[in-house]
């Protein structure tokens, strides 16, 4: 899997940050072979019609937050319909990704990537307002509470998670007790926080074609 995380990023022509620790250390792809895989060498990418650059960043986003065109489409179309008026679709779009409960235990720092965080909610590992959650896109609101299920405390990969916390900050719309290991939703998902490597006027364009 990594190799195919990897190729995903090479592909992109950019980190998007699928392995976690290993996207910030040398063994990164990016940084040993920084072109698409297939290519020996540095070589200048050709260039992409506009459709071809929508689609491009299309597939980062999906690959960003682990998600398919389906979830994609069904987001973009939810999304586009529901918004409030001050509120313009790119910022939807991550609203809504970024209060998915995969995403929201990732930004908690309670993981490496969004793909593990996917796995361990599948296997039933965390509770939503002390209620069992096995729904990676279960999307949270303000006031929810996320906390790791008390009999899974003490298993890997959550018994050494209090010191891997000390340092880490998690974004303002999310608050997070490092000591009882929970978080809870204070506020709403901003862009500029995030540090999206995607383009989403692009997107917002591809869907509306």
């Amino acid at each position: 899997m990594i190799g195919a995380k990897c190729k995903i990023c090479r592909r992109a022509g950019q980190k998007l940050f699928l392995k976690g620790d290993r996207c910030f250390s040398p063994k990164c792809a990016i940084v040993r072979r920084p072109y698409p895989p297939g290519v020996h060498g540095q070589k200048s990418r050709p260039s992409r019609s506009e459709f071809g650059l929508q689609l491009a960043e299309k597939r980062k986003l999906e690959a960003s937050y682990h998600i398919d065109e389906r979830d994609l489409k069904r987001i973009v179309k939810e999304g586009s319909s529901t918004r409030p008026q001050n509120l313009d679709i790119a910022d939807m779009i991550v609203n809504r990704l970024e209060s998915r409960l995969d995403n929201v235990i990732y930004r908690l720092g309670f993981v490496v990537s969004r793909s593990v965080a996917r796995q361990l909610v599948s296997h039933g590992h965390f509770y939503i307002n002390d209620r069992r959650m096995d729904i990676p896109s279960y999307l949270l609101r303000i006031g929810d509470k996320v906390s790791i299920r008390p009999a899974s405390k003490d298993k890997s990969p959550f018994k050494n998670m209090a010191s891997h916390l000390e340092k880490y900050t998690p974004p303002s719309w999310i608050e997070l007790d490092k000591q009882e290991l929970n978080g809870k939703v204070i506020g709403v998902p901003n862009r500029s926080e995030i540090g999206l490597p995607v383009d989403l006027s692009m997107i917002v364009a591809y869907y509306s074609r």
